[in-house]
């Protein structure tokens, strides 16, 4: 099982991506699915989950109000929509699961989730 994170790049501040997160062998739309991401020397920072019976959850503040997340289920993808980015949003993003935690109301915290794949990388330029 493979979760594979694409769509990241460069952008202004105030700008617009949309991270895909896509699973081989694994259906998405029966697990949460939760990104996170990494700034170079910061620690790994929760951003939001989707429970599989699309409850949503924020992790930061900074993302509620610029940043939603979605299913494609005829596509088992996961959409992450970042909006009015800034500098402070440069990170690594990952997109994870779980197929025991991965169930049910997101949780506090995604720690518990072991399946994430390589990253995408969004920088955003001031």
């Amino acid at each position: 099982v493979q979760l594979q994170a694409s769509g990241g790049g460069l952008v202004q501040s105030g700008g617009s991506l949309r991270l895909s997160c896509a699973a081989s062998e694994f259906s998405l739309d029966t697990k949460n699915i939760g990104w996170f991401r990494q700034a170079p020397g910061k620690e790994r920072e929760d951003v939001l989950c989707i429970s599989n019976s699309g409850g949503i959850k924020y992790y930061i503040e900074s993302a509620k109000g610029r940043f939603t997340i979605a299913r494609d289920n005829a596509k088992n993808t996961v959409y992450l929509q970042m909006n009015s980015l800034n500098p402070d949003d440069t990170a690594v993003y990952y997109c994870t699961t779980d197929p025991v935690f991965g169930v049910g109301p997101c949780r506090p915290k995604m720690s518990d989730f072991h399946l994430w794949g390589q990253g995408t990388v969004v920088t955003v330029s001031s």
